[in-house]
């Protein structure tokens, strides 16, 4: 074996495609798949401990850890074999204790497994087709039972133990949910699968007999014994803000009995790929975990419900919505969130929940943090740091900083410190990284996206591009070990750049395939690059030119390095080997050295020590290799399990001290690395690692000015605080004057009560003394008066206990003299029975001799007819047989003439025959399948009745619960119908208001064009009258002179007066003529438009004021009826009155009979006077009004726009005046 050893340090990444991916081994240990390992992290001391996988495997499929938490079940493939192994968690280093790998039975992986509750038995589920549930009792690798789950190919995702019962066993997949009970060697169905099949995707016990399953379209169900007790559905809705919402939106209780960890999930593609038929807005439900309150379960793309139990009912309500937060280094940040969480765990405490998600996240929460936070979700929190979600392309170290850096296919770039074991930076991009290089310094990067070739600053909390080169999809770019140059890959050239002005010195050009790996010398004085042409190259970048070169066209290599030295390359590819390649001393092409085979595997990466004594390979099934340098003859090396996938890149440390592997299985691991010999391969550093990191200006000058306004807020909160004590302390300092104030008073207050109660006191206890003293006295009395009493009762109650002692002592002497006597009746019948019994047994015994007697002579008898039987029977045999011998002969003869017949009639005989075997076998087939038909439609007629009895029942309590659904359906409907109309009617309002706004706008240009035409016009207008200006003040200095001030004015007019500018007079006098009448036209229209409104109003008033008039006249009737009543009750109360002598009448009683008609016609016109006043006075009220009605109107009539109605007039005055008077007459 090699002397190179490599102990695995840490790994970032994480394999969630593992089913049952992340569980608890104690409080603070958590055990998660990482490349080929399983991973013990503590986290809290940060450390990690690894279990190895198998020796060539190919990769985990399933994880379990027992109830106990002493083992742990891993399913692996191991040579296209699968095996289960199981290791003991209690030792240290876990080791393994047993292997599962010889089966009996067809199996290709097993794709689930769970342990009893005891530890002692484990189940296993294996893939599809064979789809078999295997129930091990694994410590002697005895196959308890094995039973086929499926027989149409629907995968089963997970398969788990009752946790108090190792008999009961719950199976669920896609459209199956079926308990099974060990029993009698053999796993039995108990139960029986209602209603319609579920893509149940995962399920937990959450009690002895209590099973909750969770299905892809976002459903809940409880099971019972096998029968659903309730049911809810999750639902994803458009939430307004700028995340989604969930919602219970529909929860039932099933009247009739219809049909614990988290879910380990087979193969998540599988999963959404089965389940991709349903709706998007439905949340699946990957994971489900249960705890001591109720369960949590995964409900869609980022989000976890927390269920609890309902006090009064087995049900569960939703109590707490937990949400993966937003990255914002995300490139899209709105989307960072969404992805399935594919596991959940609660710690041992349930003080804790993890999940692990498809994007190979870890995120935990402590479950008191959402009991804080009611009302709005929780948010889960990193476990330990983001991590890669897809292969990693690019690795990259320094020299002066203990940093990694990796790019991968999920867009990302990640800085980790290999120290520390943390991530310094992250940041994602739009476009995918191919490559990436770290210079020496550890302060820029350069990195090969999709598009651009980026060179960058790491800061110290960003990474920022400060330059860009046109390369697209650079697959390798390395920095020079000086750092002042960098190479990029361009397809099949390489572009060399120097890293002070950063332009590209030289371009190198040979390949004709692609470059899979470029390395510099020691020196930086030549590069090595190897492709997919099988060219290896040796390039001096002095002069551009390559030196060297080594072609081999059936090879495609994949890495290449070169020794310390740089004398010999070392180059590995397709053909299984790795090749020494070393320069030639007279030709320009290299010489292969030696050949070393790969065994069976393909080597993908190969670095080389810098002290030259260790060499690493890693290879396409994910191991790496530790071999010594030089290189040995024979099979000599170290090979250790590392990824679960094809190794992209490996690198070596500066000091030799570490090994960085990065995989396809997005797993980043770094190794320890030493040599046993000890052959001084560590490297001592000089200088320790750099503390150096990059800001630039303006966030140093950001936060220097932070700096500054937070000092000042500190000084202003200082002074304020300085400030408020010294108020608080005065105040205080006067609370406690009073206070202390308050105190001497009432201690002083408190003091003489305590002296008056002291008195009081005094006074009672005499008194007391007193009472107690007369009561002793009577208490002494009144005991010996009892003692007498009791005396004398106790003496009575002694003479009745003798007497009832007497009188027991002769009940007890009589019972003892009738058990004597029974005793001896007793006696005497059992000696009676006897005796008849003995006389009876003694005949049985002589008839039962008799009987023997009977069958030996009937035997003798036998036996001589048996014989006298065979003396006929062998006489008549000889007669037959004569008979029969003369009855041969003749058929013999009668044989050998029907022998030509009987030879054409066989072949007829034998075609009949085939044909009739034809027939009664189909006859046969069709029977037994007609019988099976008929028992199997028997049997489903026989469940087809049971089941038809149910649902009546089931559909006659569901029609009761339609009825009020079907009336809040039609309300509902109405209400939909009416917010359509309304919605039409907003549509409506919405075009007509875009067409206004179209042509609002349309008028705003119009007139801003408009303007503009103004504003240019008024320019040239002032210019013009500027002009104008100073050439009349030219001509003002002619005034003395008339004839060339004449000549001036001509010139003027001549100038600034043209017929265009006339004809643009008369032209703009004529728009000002039909701009007036057109505004005169419009004036015209609106007044027409104001008269006909006046004269409808007028009508409108006019039969207004008649009605109010009619309405006046008839009850000015009225009121003159009501008078006339009053006036005749009052007359006939005066002649009652007087009658009955209370008042003294006016007219003599000696006046004839002619008088009182006098009287009467007297004071008739009086009362007619008074009737007359009342309407005048009425009259006189209706004018003032109608006057004021007509002032108002003419004042109207004066208003502008307004005149008298055509055609219409108020009645007049004096003639409404004459009507009522006619009216009221």
């Amino acid at each position: 074996m090699s002397a190179v050893v490599a102990q695995t340090l840490h790994v970032f990444g994480l394999r969630s495609h593992v089913a049952n991916n992340i569980f608890y081994f104690d409080e603070q240990i958590i055990i998660f798949p990482s490349g080929n390992h399983c991973v013990k992290y503590n986290v809290d001391q940060k450390w990690q401990k690894f279990i190895p996988g198998s020796d060539k495997s190919q990769g985990m499929l399933a994880l379990s850890i027992s109830p106990n938490r002493r083992y742990l079940a891993i399913s692996e493939t191991v040579q296209e074999k699968p095996a289960i192994t199981i290791y003991e968690l209690s030792s240290i280093p876990c080791r393994k204790r047993k292997v599962l790998n010889n089966f009996d039975f067809q199996v290709q992986k097993f794709i689930s497994m769970a342990f009893s509750p005891d530890s002692k038995y484990l189940l296993a589920q294996t893939s599809p087709p064979e789809s078999n549930l295997v129930y091990w009792l694994w410590e002697k690798q005895k196959v308890m039972a094995i039973v086929r789950i499926d027989t149409q190919n629907n995968p089963v995702y997970q398969v788990s133990f009752s946790p108090q019962d190792n008999t009961q066993v719950c199976v669920t997949g896609n459209g199956m949910f079926k308990l099974l009970r060990f029993t009698e060697g053999t796993l039995k169905q108990t139960n029986f699968q209602r209603g319609e099949p579920q893509n149940y995707l995962a399920h937990t016990w959450v009690a002895d007999d209590k099973i909750v399953v969770g299905t892809d379209t976002g459903k809940l169900f409880l099971f019972e014994s096998g029968d659903q007790r309730w049911e809810t559905s999750i639902m994803v809705k458009e939430p307004t803000h700028d995340s989604k919402s969930l919602d219970v939106i529909q929860e039932s209780e099933s009247l009739i009995e219809f049909p614990p960890v988290s879910s380990p999930l087979p193969s998540y593609e599988q999963m959404v790929a089965t389940s991709s038929h349903s709706q998007l807005s439905m949340p699946q439900v990957f994971a489900i975990a249960a705890y001591s309150k109720g369960f949590a379960c995964s409900a869609g793309p980022g989000r976890v419900l927390l269920f609890e139990k309902m006090e009064e009912k087995d049900f569960y309500r939703e109590s707490r919505e937990i949400r993966i937060p937003v990255d914002p280094q995300s490139n899209d940040p709105s989307q960072s969130d969404k992805q399935d969480v594919l596991c959940l765990c609660f710690s041992p405490s349930e003080e804790t929940l993890v999940a692990s998600t498809s994007k190979n996240q870890l995120y935990s929460i402590t479950m008191s943090l959402t009991e804080i936070s009611k009302g709005e979700p929780a948010h889960f929190e990193y476990l330990m740091y983001p991590l890669h979600s897809a292969p990693i392309t690019g690795l990259a170290t320094c020299i002066r900083k203990p940093l990694i850096a990796t790019c991968s296919l999920d867009q990302s770039i990640r800085i980790w410190n290999y120290e520390t074991n943390t991530l310094e930076l992250f940041k994602e991009y739009q476009e995918e990284a191919y490559s990436i290089s770290l210079h020496p310094s550890g302060h820029f990067i350069v990195v090969g996206f999709a598009d651009k070739l980026r060179l960058m600053n790491l800061l110290i909390d960003d990474i920022r591009s400060f330059k860009e080169y046109s390369i697209r999809g650079c697959r390798e770019c390395s920095f020079s070990n000086g750092g002042h140059l960098f190479a990029a890959v361009n397809g099949n050239v390489i572009h060399v750049y120097t890293t002070t002005n950063l332009e590209n010195i030289s371009s190198l050009k040979g390949h004709t395939g692609k470059i899979r790996s470029i390395v510099w010398n020691a020196d930086d004085s030549k590069l090595i690059s190897g492709g997919t042409d099988g060219a290896v190259y040796e390039w001096n970048l002095s002069t551009g030119k390559r030196e060297t070169e080594c072609v081999l066209k059936s090879c495609s290599y994949n890495c290449v390095t070169v020794s310390p030295d740089a004398k010999i390359i070392f180059a590995v590819g397709s053909d299984h080997t790795l090749k020494e390649i070393a320069d030639s001393s007279e030709l320009p092409v290299s010489q292969i050295l030696r050949e070393i085979s790969a065994f069976d595997v393909t080597y993908t990466t190969i670095v080389i020590s810098h002290s030259g004594r260790m060499m690493f390979v890693g290879t396409s099934v994910g191991t790496i290799r530790a071999m010594k340098y030089p290189l040995p003859l024979q099979k000599e090396f170290n090979e250790y399990q590392a990824h679960a996938g094809p190794i992209t890149k490996m690198l070596l440390t500066f000091d030799d001290q570490f090994l960085l592997t990065a995989a396809e299985d997005g797993c980043l691991f770094t190794w320890k690395v030493f040599d046993k010999d000890g052959r001084g391969i560590k490297r001592e550093r000089e200088v320790g690692f750099a503390e150096e990191v990059l800001v630039t200006k303006t966030d140093m000058e950001e936060k220097a000015q932070v700096m500054l306004e937070l000092k000042t807020r500190v000084e202003e909160l200082k002074m304020e605080n300085e400030y408020q004590l010294r108020l608080k302390d005065m105040n205080y300092s006067e609370k406690i004057k009073e206070l202390t104030d308050k105190f001497i008073q009432e201690m002083e207050s408190l003091k003489t009560k305590n002296q008056v109660l002291r008195t009081e006191k005094e006074k009672q206890d005499v008194y007391h003394r007193e009472h107690i003293e007369d009561l002793l006295d009577k208490q002494s009395r009144e005991l010996q008066d009892l003692e007498c009493c009791n005396n004398q009762k106790l003496l009575l109650e002694y003479e009745k206990y003798q007497e009832l002692q007497l009188k027991s002592q002769r009940m007890q002497e009589e019972y003892e003299k009738q058990l004597r006597d029974n005793d001896e009746t007793k006696s005497q019948a059992l000696e009676e029975l006897t005796e008849f019994y003995e006389a009876k047994l003694q005949e049985k015994t002589t008839l039962l001799e008799e009987a023997q007697e009977d069958v030996r002579q009937q035997l003798r008898e036998f036996e001589e007819t048996k014989k006298q039987i065979e003396e006929d029977e062998d006489r008549e045999i000889q007669d037959i047989k004569t008979k029969y011998e003369k009855k041969l002969r003749d058929e013999k003869e009668s044989n050998l003439r029907l022998k030509g017949e009987t030879g054409i009639m066989r072949k007829k005989f034998s075609s009949l025959q085939k044909e009739i075997e034809e027939r009664t076998n189909d006859i046969e087939t069709l029977k037994g399948e007609q019988e099976k038909r008929i028992y199997d439609l028997k049997k489903k007629n026989q469940e087809l009745g049971k089941f038809k009895f149910v649902l009546d029942y089931k559909i006659k309590e569901l029609k009761k619960q339609i009825e009020p659904r079907e009336n809040e359906i039609r309300v509902m409907k109405e209400q939909i119908q009416e917010m359509e109309a309304e919605l039409e009617n907003f549509h409506k309002q919405n075009t007509q208001l875009e067409l206004n706004i179209t042509e609002l706008w349309q008028k705003l240009r119009a007139t801003d064009q408009e303007m503009r035409r103004e504003r240019q016009k008024e320019r040239d207008l002032e210019a013009l009258v500027k002009r104008f200006k100073t050439d009349l003040h030219n001509c003002v200095a002619y005034i003395q002179e008339p004839r060339l001030l004449k000549e001036k004015i001509r010139g003027l007019f001549e100038k600034y007066v043209q017929r265009a500018d006339m004809v643009e007079i008369t032209g703009l006098n004529t728009d000002l003529q039909q701009e007036y009448a057109r505004q005169r036209e419009h004036l015209e229209r609106n007044l027409a438009t104001l008269k006909k409104k006046v004269v409808k109003e007028g009508e409108l008033h006019r039969t207004d004021y008649v009605r109010i008039m009619q309405e006046n006249v008839s009850l000015l009737k009225e009121m003159n009826e009501l008078r006339r009543e009053l006036k005749f009750t009052r007359s006939q109360v005066y002649d009652l009155e007087a009658a009955l002598k209370l008042t003294k009448k006016v007219r003599p009683q000696e006046v004839s009979e002619t008088e009182p008609s006098r009287d009467m016609l007297s004071t008739a016109p009086t009362a007619r006077l008074n009737e007359q006043e009342e309407t005048g006075r009425i009259i006189e009220m209706q004018r003032l009004e109608i006057q004021r009605l007509r002032d108002q109107i003419q004042e109207q009539e004066q208003i502008t726009g307004f005149h008298t109605l055509a055609g219409v007039r108020l009645p007049s005055l004096s003639n409404s005046e004459v009507d009522l008077e006619v009216k009221t007459n």
